[in-house]
Order: C-alpha cells, then structure tokens, then sequence
C-alpha cells in the first residue's frame, strides 16, 4: 500500500551518500498509570463489522534495556479478539525513554508505513542530535516514542513466503517494461500462485487472515493497556494513516493527540484497491514529469542529462538498457552488484523522483549509466524502492502483502486486474508497467477475513487530528489528504508546498513547528495554513559528477 517502505527519513542520509559517491564516480574523490481494560477503552459501541473488543486485561509491560535510551519488550495479545482468551500472538514493543523525564507528557506511538515497515526501526532511529531523527529534539524530550511493530511485521514474526533461493531468482529475473506487470499475464498469474502457495506453506492461515488494519488497532490498545497510559498520542504516516484513523474510530477516548502524515484515501483503501492503486499510478507519473520539467527550466549547466530534452534521453535510456544491461560491480556500503536493464532502473528512478532531495543523484545517475556505469542507479533499487508496488526489489513485500490483502476486499475476479492494468497502459506511462497488476497476489490469497472492517473511518469523538497533506506526493496523492480531512469528523489539513513522500522532519521549520505544536500542546494551525517546504535540492548535479 501506499507508503514507503522505507522510513522516509532515511532519505536525507541517502542523499548525502549518494552525492559522495557522485564525486568517487567522477575521479575527483577517492574510493567510492494502572493498567485499564481495553474493553473500557471504546467510548462507543463496537462497529457492526468488528469483533468485540476483549474483556481482559494485558500483563503490564516488563521493560528490558536494549540500548542507548532504549526499552525492549513484547506483549502477548489475541489471534482474534473475538475469541480473547484463545491463542495468543506476541508482538515486539520499542521504547525511546523521554530525554527530559521530569517534564514528560507521556507515549508518543507512531507507525511509519508501507504496510510492513517495523515500528521499531524508526524508534531506534531517533538520534535527538540528528538533523534527520524521525523527531524533533522536543517531542523527543517531551515522550517515550513507543514503536510496536504490527502482527506479522518486523520483529512481531514477520511473515515469510519465499524461500531466499526463491527471493534472489526473483530479484534477478528479467522484466520488460514495455509489457504491464513486466511479463506476459500468464506468467505473472503463475508468480502469484507461487507466491500465495509459499505463504499457505510457510505460515498459518488464521495469522495471515489476522493481519488487518483494526486488528492492529486493537493491538496498540493492548499495549497501550498494558503499559499502563489512558491515553496515547500518536503520528502515523502514509500506511500509518490508515491505522491512526482506525484507532480513532475504534477507541476515540483514548486520543490525546493525533498526526496523520501523507495521508491514505480510506474509503479507497476499504472499498476500491484497484483504483486506489492506480491513483499512485497516476502520482508516480506527474512527479517524474515535474522532474523533466524541473530539468528543462533549469538549463543545461545545470541539468545536463538529455542536453535540453531530458524525456528523450530518459526513453533512449531505458531502452538502451533493455537491450544491453549493465554489469554493477560491487560496492561495499552502496550495492551488491549485478545486472542493471532498463526495467530495473525504472524502478530506482520511480523511488528517486518522489524525493526531492535526491534529484540531482539522480540526475547524475542517470548521467552515469549513459556512460556505462550504473552504480547510481544500481544503489537506488536496492535501497530506496518504495511501496504500494513492492515488486522483486522490496523486501518488504510480503508483510505488505498479507496486509492489504486482509484489508481489501475480494479481488479474486482476473478481469479486474486486466482492466485495471489496461487503463494504465492506454495512458502511455513511463512508470505504468510496474503498477499494472500489483495486487494480483491478493487474487489467490490462501486466508479470508471473515471479520473485514468495512465501517467509515471517521475518528468520531476523538480530539481534532492534523492531516498533512503535500501538493506532490509520489505516493499519497494531494486529493488524499483534502478526502481524509472532509472524511474525519474533526480535522485540520496542513498543506506543505514542494515534492515529497510525507513531510514531518523532511521539508522544514514551518511543518515541524505546526506537527510539533499539536503533539506537545494540542494546538492546531489555522484552517487553510500552507507551509513552503524549504528547498532541499534541485536536478542540478555536483560540479564533479557533471564533468
């Protein structure tokens, strides 16, 4: 689903890695409270559509040290909440320990995305010295930023459906971007039969049909409960704006706060995956237009790919690559090595064009694989790919697998997936073979949620929330935000300026400030507010690199 799967904060330090590397390819750098029952925690009754919430009470939290300011543990909480004193599942809990205890608030819960990216990575990430720390030195100082990783994800028994014999052959298969879905439709019909086949071998079905977006709501409320909070704020982005507002839905008196970050369409997320998809299909394309039109208007000395005419030199680019890939070398630090066609670097180059901040790498990788080297391009693949896509070059792929398909209805009907997929191709689209088909694995999914959530996700009697919505998002497409605002019966949409995949700690003072100013005090912008994210990067590549 829509969300990275990587941590988008991490994109700041690819950045800077990649214009080192720029330099090293150029020849002028070397080297290259009690606990509460969570039942009393909804402050209406239960949706028609979900179980009941439990009647039991979780076992309080036992903390361990597990580094710097660091508190590891895991809660055992139901299969199914609608048999509460069945089978039990643990889950992997983080804390980061408030720096300023003496003026802590409480627990800041957050969900970074995908779906499958771990919770618990983006806690330990938190480097409070750090220009690209998740948060800000105050909100750091002010909570515990509590990461659980959901059921299924990271280190909560991550789900597993290849083999890593089945992975590498995948990673390295050859895929024609001139074709929707990268192959014949026969062949990627059989790929998701291997790959659903794999997770009915590998893993329990009942856990599979688990995976759903209200059961990790009611998970956060059992470790909320059994750490002792009544109540928890929270920051969710991309895919964790589906489970904020699910949580708001569910258990509205237990909201102190809530941001929401690059927000997720959620009647399109419940209802119409397939258009949802296409959505971030359609996202895809204008930002990797903006970056042309960005190239263009900022002349060769600048942008010198294409010499003027950057989207001719990207089509002969690309098929350049389809018929004579390049060999990568390893590089310690940056890539693996292998094999670099065209539709492979498509794939980095969708990743790269949704952050701004790593234009002008990507303009000199594109610089360099015309002249025969795609590190470049080689190290965006295997480090910055994103969802909803996922695809052989996600490692991620199969917890955000189980859980959209757990969250979606059926998609069993193949002529669906053909006519979705041929929508995408009548509009020509540089980027639209690998959004063609990508929810096919959900077609021949081996569990069925018998208990979807299906009820709108309105977040009635919860404090307002901040929804934060950019103007262009590869991802989480700006109309998103504007339906998520209207949706939630109390919001406010802060609207940042400029490219990127969310915006908290990635696009400024002005959105950190206002994110900031909710989380720590409850106090929302002004209706309408509109923040300029502060340039952080344009197509114009290092001097070195250019030569």
């Amino acid at each position: 689903m829509p969300g990275s799967t990587h941590s988008p904060h991490a994109a700041l330090h690819i950045a800077a890695v990649l214009a080192v590397v720029s330099l090293a390819m150029s020849g002028c750098a070397a080297g290259a409270g009690g606990a509460l029952t969570a039942s009393a925690a909804s402050g209406s009754p239960a949706s028609p559509s979900a179980p009941p919430t439990p009647e039991v009470t979780p076992d309080p939290i036992d903390w361990a040290e597990c580094g710097p300011n660091l508190d590891c543990a895991t809660v055992e909480v139901p299969l199914e909440y609608s048999e509460p004193d069945g089978e039990q599942i643990p889950l992997a809990v983080v804390r980061h320990r408030a720096t300023d205890p003496d003026r802590r608030i409480g627990s800041l819960f957050v969900n970074p995305g995908g779906p499958g990216v771990p919770a618990s990575d983006m806690v330990r990430s938190i480097d409070p010295t750090s220009e690209t720390s998740p948060f800000s030195p105050d909100v750091v100082a002010r909570f515990d930023v509590v990461g659980m990783d959901p059921r299924g994800v990271g280190e909560s028994d991550a789900v597993r459906c290849l083999t890593d014999e089945q992975r590498a052959a995948q990673a390295a298969e050859d895929r024609d971007p001139t074709i929707p879905g990268g192959k014949p439709f026969g062949r990627l019909v059989q790929d998701a039969r291997t790959f659903d086949k794999g997770c009915a071998t590998h893993q329990d079905r009942a856990f599979l049909a688990s995976m759903s977006t209200d059961n990790v709501a009611r998970d956060l409320d059992q470790v909320r409960a059994a750490i002792g909070e009544e109540q928890i704020t929270f920051y969710g982005a991309s895919y964790g704006t589906v489970v904020g507002p699910m949580y708001a839905t569910l258990f509205p008196e237990r909201v102190r706060q809530m941001v929401i970050d690059a927000p997720v369409d959620t009647e399109l997320w419940q209802n119409d995956p397939l258009r949802l998809l296409d959505d971030v299909a359609r996202s895809n394309e204008e930002t990797l237009d903006l970056w042309f039109e960005t190239c263009r208007a900022e002349g060769v000395a600048a942008c010198p790919f294409g010499d003027g005419d950057p989207e001719a030199a990207f089509d002969a680019l690309i098929a350049d690559l389809e018929r004579e890939p390049l060999q990568v070398p390893p590089t310690e630090g940056l890539t693996p090595g292998g094999t670099l066609d065209g539709a492979m670097a498509l794939e980095g180059i969708r990743a790269a064009a949704g952050v701004r901040t790593l234009w002008p790498s990507l303009t000199a990788g594109l610089l360099a694989a015309q002249r025969g080297n795609g590190t470049f391009l080689h190290f965006l693949v295997s480090n910055v790919t994103v969802a909803p896509f996922g695809g052989p070059f996600a490692t991620l792929q199969e917890p955000h697998t189980a859980v959209r398909c757990a969250d979606w209805p059926s998609l069993r009907n193949l002529g669906e997936h053909r006519a979705a997929a041929r929508e995408i191709a009548a509009r020509g689209e540089r980027l639209g073979s690998r959004a063609a088909y990508s929810a096919l694995n959900c077609a021949f999914w081996p569990a069925t949620n018998e208990n979807r959530f299906t009820d709108e996700l309105t977040g009635a009697g919860a404090p307002p929330i901040l929804v934060v919505g950019g103007e262009v998002d590869n991802v989480s497409p700006y109309h998103w935000a504007q339906a998520m605002t209207e949706r939630l019966e109390d919001a406010v949409l802060l609207t940042r300026t400029g490219v990127g995949h969310t915006s908290y700690r990635t696009s400024g003072p002005c959105i950190d400030s206002a994110v900031d100013a909710v989380l720590i005090d409850g106090v929302l912008p002004a209706e309408g507010t509109v923040c300029e994210a502060v340039p952080a990067g344009t197509t114009r590549v290092p001097a070195a690199a250019g030569k």
